[in-house]
């Protein structure tokens, strides 16, 4: 799964993903970048 990582502002593989459930109820996905190390986060579509 790709994201767009904040500290190195492009778009990158998300690391580690793993899929979660927000409060509102929709899917997203959420890692680490391989190259800094940051926390990444993507959106995903409805259930």
């Amino acid at each position: 799964m790709e994201g767009y990582c904040v500290k190195c502002k492009s778009k990158r593989e998300i690391q580690n993903g793993a899929e979660v459930t927000m409060k509102n109820g929709r899917r997203a996905m959420k890692g680490t970048c391989p190259t800094c190390g940051t926390g990444m986060f993507r959106i995903l579509g409805k259930a």
